[in-house]
Order: C-alpha cells, then structure tokens, then sequence
C-alpha cells in the first residue's frame, strides 16, 4: 500500500467549514490543481503574523511552534526594514561590485569551523543541495549519493532523485543509496556509530562494485524527516569516514538544524564533531525571504568554479544580502542560540512531566529547539500510533497551537517553534499539550465503551 504522504492534511468532507473559507478553498482548487494541500483536518487561514503568533481573518491568535523558516519570528520588524530599506535603494546581481555582498559572506563564513571559507549563494534550500550534488559529482568523479531511509532534501529534479521521503510517485535515482538510522531501527545508542558505519559502509561497496562510485554522504544532521534522530553525538563520524576513503564529500544539509537551533552549535554537524567538505543553507537566513548559500571548503568550491560556470541571476542579491545580515545581527546580538537551547531544556522538562502524568507519549528526543515526540503507547499498532499522533495534532489546532507530524509512521510530533520563544510561550505550549492529550484519551475512552 503506497504511503500517505501527508496525513496531516484536509480532506474534502472530512470537517464542516465556514462558507468563507469553504469557498476559498473551492476557488483555490480550481485554480491550483491537485498539487497543493491544506494543512490539518480543518483548514487554518491567517491574514497576518507577529513574532510567535498568527492570527486568521477574526483576529484569532494561534500559537506558531511549526515553522522554522521565520526563525527570528513571523514579520520580524528589524528583518523587515533592512529588507525595505535594501529595495528602495537597489536590487541588483553579484556580478556588479556591492560591499555588502563581501561584508555578509566574511561574516557568514566566520561562524563556520577553520576551513570551510568559501561561499556560493542561491535562492533556496533545494537549489543550495542541487549545486552541493554537481559539485560533488564534478570533484569525485562519481555518481553515487547517500541519504537516509526517509530522507528530504528539497523540490529540483536532481535533489527530488535523492528523496525517498517525496514517496513511491517520485523515482528515485539508480545512483542513490539509502542507509538505516539507529533510533528508528531500534538499535542501542552504545552500538549506534558502529551500525551507522556499518550501512554506510554496506552502501558505498555496493555503488562501487555496480560502478557508479560515491559522489558523496548528503545528510541533514537532524534527521528531521526520519523523525527528529539527533543522538548519539558524533553516531555519524565512522559513515563519513567511510565516504571519504571512497573519495566522496560530505553535505551537510543545514537548512533546518542551521542558525543556532540546535541552541548548543550554530550548525548542527557540529554536535557530531565533523568538518563537512559543504554546507547547505536556506529558509530561516533570511528569516523567509528567499536566499541560501552553499558554504564549504576551498579546494571542491575553487575546484567547481574554475572548470564550469554557475550562474543565478538572483542568488545573493543586495536585497537578500541586507535581510540576511540582519538576521544575523539579531542572531548574534539577542544571543538567540543561546535562547535555543534554555528553551529548549524548558520544553523538555516541560514535556517529561507531561508523560510521567498521563499516557500518550512514548519517546522525546530533542536538540536544542527541535524535537520529534513519539505518540501513542508501545502497545499500540503502527497505524494507531499514527492515529494517535493526528489526533492530537488537530485537537491542539483547533486548541490554538500549531504542530504537525513526522517519521516513516508520522507518528512523532514534529515541534519547530521561532528561535525567539519564550518561557512564557513554551509554558503556554505545555499547557496546551496536556489539554491535548487529556482530551484525545477521553475521546478514546468513550470511543471504546
């Protein structure tokens, strides 16, 4: 049976809708076709947003611990007027002289470990993986990609190829391997380096031996799609070893771990105790506005751009430039990595508490402020788990809280909230997740007798 790609979506009939958005809804499926879907049984619709809040046409508040792409939250005031600023002087391309271009990329690099010095900026996430592949495949002079099982590293046609998370519709590449994660395999963390090794290791001999060769070990170092699998610390060193001996690069695809939320490192390779040879960036650096980068080490970025031409007329333009450098202003001044990870203790000792007082969460797992929270009890079946974890999705919803779901099972609630919460956000979320479960395990209750 194919998998629902998006279980956390609407379905014609499912829930009664207002007339107001029942016919936007109507006039959007016209108009857009079956490629787009709504978030959550019962559609939300917002018309403005402020720092950790959106609010819909009635001025209703919802609670934002979802989206990452505004890190330094929704309409950031500070963002938006270097962005405005920016465009009412001029908006143009890297291949004019521009101050500004230089100043953020030496700032940007700074944060990096020594080594990695070099920058190619582009619009998106998606494009920052496309380019990191070509210029793998061009230094090693292979074809062969690692990714996890569930892996998702973006929308182009060459990135679409390497995500097995995109589903059985889209192909994937005769010349991707998949590997296994410890956590989601049930395998102690005490053995999780040796096993990671041991699949990457599995997958390299076999792209050898078919002669396709490794190009190189694309990974998100939170493997957020997988399910949010952050420990144990440096699980993954021996698998990048491995690729390396086999003349492959490692990307570290850092446009959800990125930025400081994993509140201990700026870059979340960097709890593994890795140099990636590139890096990979996009949504949360310019808090939304579209800008990534590719950053990485001279030799394979010197290497690439000597021998073949990269052009994208609007990758790092003055616009984009200022409203990056603000954000990491802000980063750096408001110490907002540091925030990261107080709140992101905060949620989990909130979380914690939680669990030992009523059933319904099986696992929490977390860096900083990202965290995947496994529903439903171990006795539970998979597809009851998954239930489970909707449920509660949509009861905080309609509870003004917004969530949504991941892992192979979609059973782990992915929680991503804008680096600038607060405790008093964190505290409202607990409270709503208790109300959340009270309610999904009465329902269930009553459902029962």
């Amino acid at each position: 049976m194919t998998r629902d790609l998006m279980p956390n979506r609407y379905r014609p009939g499912q829930s009664a809708l207002p007339p107001r958005e029942a016919a936007l809804i109507a006039r959007r499926d016209a108009v857009l076709g079956a490629s787009y879907r709504l978030q959550y049984r019962q559609p939300v619709h917002f018309v403005r947003g402020e720092g950790m809040w959106l609010y819909d046409p009635d001025d209703r508040p919802y609670l934002d611990f979802y989206n990452n792409v505004p890190s330094l939250g929704h309409c950031n005031p500070e963002v938006n007027t270097a962005m405005a600023e920016q465009a009412g002087r001029i908006s143009a391309n890297t291949r004019y002289l521009e101050p500004q271009l230089v100043d953020y990329a030496e700032r940007l690099v700074a944060t990096f470990p020594t080594g990695i010095d070099r920058v190619v900026f582009t619009c998106t996430g998606s494009e920052s993986n496309d380019l990191a592949l070509r210029i793998a495949r061009l230094c090693s002079g292979n074809e062969g990609v690692i990714v996890s099982d569930y892996a998702y590293h973006g929308t182009s046609a060459a990135v679409a190829a390497v995500s097995p998370n995109l589903g059985d519709a889209v192909v994937l590449s005769p010349n991707v391997r998949m590997v296994s994660l410890p956590g989601p395999a049930g395998v102690p963390e005490a053995q999780a380096a040796a096993f990671f090794e041991a699949q990457v290791r599995a997958a390299v001999e076999d792209l050898n031996r078919r002669g396709i060769g490794v190009a190189a070990l694309l990974i998100d170092s939170i493997f957020s799609s997988d399910g949010v699998c952050v420990d144990p610390p440096g699980f993954i060193a021996g698998g990048v070893a491995a690729v390396r001996e086999a003349g492959g690069l490692l990307i570290a695809d850092e446009v959800q771990p990125g930025f400081g939320r994993t509140g201990s490192h700026m870059w979340g390779f960097e709890r593994h105790k890795v140099v990636p040879d590139l890096v990979t960036l996009g949504k949360p650096m310019g808090n939304g506005f579209p800008i990534g980068a590719v950053v990485g080490q001279r030799e394979p970025l010197d290497r690439f751009g000597n021998t073949a031409r990269y052009s994208n007329t609007f990758a790092g333009n003055t616009v984009g430039i200022a409203t990056a450098n603000a954000v990491m202003t802000i980063l750096q001044r408001d110490r907002i990595q540091q925030n990261a990870l107080a709140m992101g203790q905060r949620l989990r000792a909130g979380l914690e508490k939680i669990a030992q007082q009523q059933p319904g969460i099986r696992a929490i797992r977390n860096a900083g402020l990202f965290f995947g929270v496994d529903m439903g009890g171990e006795d539970m079946a998979l597809h009851a788990q998954r239930a489970f974890a909707l449920d509660v999705v949509n009861t905080l919803r309609d509870d003004g809280v917004l969530v949504s779901t991941t892992g192979e099972n979609e059973d782990a609630l992915k929680v991503r909230p804008p680096l600038i919460c607060e405790a008093e956000h964190v505290d409202l979320f607990l409270a709503a997740v208790d109300r959340a479960l009270a309610k999904v395990a009465d329902a269930r209750n009553q459902g029962l007798k």
